[in-house]
């Protein structure tokens, strides 16, 4: 029997349930808590983490477990607990006005507020001691001086509604070249051209910088691009932020070298690395991204898939209350379960200086990737693949009877649906057809589950077979992105379809007109401003998902308005661009579509489908493939054929070819 229990134990959040027997009186996020705090004249706390958050751990350890701090908060305040990934729209105000009174942020993410929600004071971890003392003389403050406070209120509410607002400008119908070359040079500054990433830590794996400059890399024929992006992913996957046992990337690393991560595991990172290294093996054939994609995916259907085809949110970083105990090792237990294979085990995963952490354990990470170790021991590729397969099928078994990271088990619609892209980004790549299926499957739970078919209304998450929260633009653009993706895999059309429907339903939504931008929340927000995410940051801003899905339908359906609505969000932010590069990499995609030529390929015939999963082998990012408006548009193509081809450009199609080697001609 618990000692506490407080009303949190009636939440489906995993992180939320986490707090339900603190002796704090965590409530959930409501008006209702905004009423009592009004009624009892109280401070209120808001409290954002996630489950898998290591720093949420630890403070929930040392103060929100404590009685004295509990006695402390419970007099003072009205305490809400918030799982940033349920509700990233509190999340985003409230982390915004922490970063204009300090500069910085991160979780936890602890704002105190005015009982009518408006910001006074704010922070990320906070020691015991001096958690108790902040709590003390806000509350003498808030007494004793109410004016000040509440013209303080005033001025940082008008800050986090003036923060990111976007001017809607002239739309551009031709953007200069010259504004993405800018944005490149500026970056380049920033390259980490030894280790790759940027030259600085802590370094995160960014899926979408890649995706952009793979792009640029290859379209402009940029050496240094191209090579900063395959030292940055081969370094990643070589170091101690891949799980090199058992797959899957954890969501940073602390230093320069990729070999210390935060070894908690995300959906989105993951999701996306799929998209990030497909792009790439279909550029080089490295087979080093290939292995990566396999062990992933194989990861992500063993651990992180709930029997009806949906995925869970992430894994903790932590294991008995130790950070990272779950995927280290010492040497001693290396030597028992590998026993004469030990001597070549340590040498390839650097069971020596390198991969030494703290308290004689280790990370295992590489120098080399398995074809460079062959070379150099002069050992058959075959014969080494065996070796290693079975030392790590041995440690594997291992590893899982030690106590589990926790899991985050319950499913974010905007998560699954970025699994949705990887997967088949990660099919096409390897030319793989379960991937393919794994990922319609979660396609169809993204339909089943989290879409009201009548109403079209998106859901935020599930647990326990209980879909709630309505949807954010994230969820929304994320869904359509998937759908289009499956259209593009399938031809099916209830996916474009559905996709169409839900960009009507979410211009009706989420459209501002005055910045023609895409508010975060719909129409029935109660926070205190809706905020515009437009930065590109370790998920790309929903603004610019929402750009390339309006690009891509206006490219199939040939909608114009589609279309001239991407050129106008692209324009409200193109002259920022340059300063910026890594926080516009999804918007860069979208330019590279505007200043270099971008083809939809049509095809049909028996072969269509066919023919369709074979031009996966090719790296063609500045396409997009269809059956359907240009096909029906053009005047000389004989539907009779096996297989016809139509490359078409800026509404000008060339004549049909039969084969995918004179297609990809046309396209080169």
């Amino acid at each position: 029997m618990k000692k506490y229990t407080n009303a949190l134990i009636n939440a489906s959040s995993p992180y939320l349930l986490q707090h339900a027997n603190n002796p704090v009186n965590w409530v959930e996020w409501s008006q209702a808590a905004f009423d009592q705090a009004k009624k009892e004249n109280k401070l209120v706390l808001i409290s954002v983490g996630y489950s898998a958050c290591h720093w949420c751990h630890v403070m929930e350890k040392e103060s929100f477990e404590d009685a004295e701090v509990a006695e402390l908060m419970n007099k003072h305040l009205v305490c809400i607990k918030v799982d940033r990934e349920e509700r990233p729209d509190v999340d985003q105000i409230y982390m915004n006005a922490v970063q204009l009174m300090t500069q910085k942020g991160g979780w936890p993410l602890n704002c105190f507020t005015l009982p009518d929600g408006r910001p006074i004071f704010g922070g990320t971890y906070f020691p015991k001691k001096n958690w108790m003392e902040i709590i003390q003389k806000l509350w003498k403050t808030f007494q004793n001086d109410l004016p000040r406070v509440e013209a303080y209120a005033k001025q940082l509410t008008d800050g986090v509604i003036q923060s990111e607002l976007v001017e809607a400008t002239p739309l551009k119908k031709n953007f200069e070249e010259e504004v993405v070359h800018k944005m490149i040079q500026k970056w380049k500054q920033n390259f980490d051209f030894d280790e790759g990433g940027n030259n600085r830590a802590p370094k995160f794996p960014l899926p979408n910088n890649y995706l952009f400059l793979l792009r640029y890399g290859h379209q402009y024929n940029d050496k240094t691009v191209l090579n900063h992006v395959h030292k940055s992913l081969k370094k990643m996957a070589l170091g101690g932020i891949y799980d090199q046992i058992g797959g899957g990337f954890s969501r940073y690393a602390v230093d320069y070298l990729w070999k210390v991560p935060h070894f908690e595991k995300m959906l989105y990172d993951n999701a996306q690395l799929l998209s990030t290294y497909a792009k790439a093996y279909q550029h080089t054939k490295d087979k080093l991204y290939k292995d990566v994609i396999e062990q992933a995916i194989h990861w992500l259907l063993k651990e992180m898939r709930h029997e009806d085809n949906g995925f869970f949110t992430a894994l903790d970083a932590d294991s008995e209350g130790v950070e990272g105990k779950f995927y280290t090792w010492s040497k001693e237990e290396l030597k028992n379960i590998l026993g004469a294979d030990y001597t070549w085990f340590k040498e390839f995963y650097n069971v020596n200086e390198k991969g030494f952490w703290e308290n004689n354990q280790y990370i295992l990470l590489r120098k080399q990737t398995k074809n460079e170790w062959c070379a150099d021991n002069n050992i058959s590729n075959s014969e080494f693949e065996e070796k290693l397969k079975h030392a790590q099928e041995k440690l594997l078994h291992e590893r899982n009877k030690r106590v589990r990271p926790g899991l985050d088990d319950k499913q974010l619609t905007a998560w699954n649906a970025m699994a949705v892209k990887g997967l088949i980004d990660a099919g096409l790549a390897l030319q793989n057809n379960s991937y393919l299926t794994e990922a319609i499957k979660t396609g169809e739970w993204l339909v089943k589950n989290q879409i009201n078919q009548d109403t079209l209304q998106v859901l935020r998450t599930r647990k326990n077979d209980v879909s709630k929260i309505n949807g954010f633009l994230e969820d929304y653009a994320h869904c359509i992105d998937a759908f289009i993706s499956l259209y593009t895999l399938t031809f099916e059309e209830r996916w474009i379809d559905l996709a169409s429907k839900l960009t009507e339903y979410t211009h009706e939504q989420f459209y501002d007109s005055q910045s023609k931008m895409f508010f975060f929340t719909d129409t029935n927000t109660e926070l205190l401003t809706r905020k515009l995410e437009v930065n590109d940051n370790v998920i790309p801003s929903s603004n610019s998902v929402m750009a390339l899905n309006l690009f891509k339908l206006g490219s199939i359906l040939h909608k114009t308005e589609y279309l001239e609505m991407a050129q106008q969000m692209l324009s409200n932010i193109y002259k920022q661009m340059p300063a910026y590069g890594s926080g516009y990499s999804n918007w860069g995609l979208l330019a590279l579509s505007q200043v270099q030529p971008f083809y939809e390929i049509g095809i049909t015939g028996v072969s269509a489908q066919q023919a369709r999963i074979q031009f996966g082998k090719f790296y063609l990012p500045n396409t997009i493939f269809s059956k359907g408006k240009a096909i029906e548009t053009a005047d000389n193509v004989d539907e009779s054929q096996d297989l016809t081809i139509l490359v078409c450009e800026n509404k000008s199609c060339m004549s049909p070819v039969h084969s995918i080697n004179e297609a990809l001609k046309n396209i080169q």
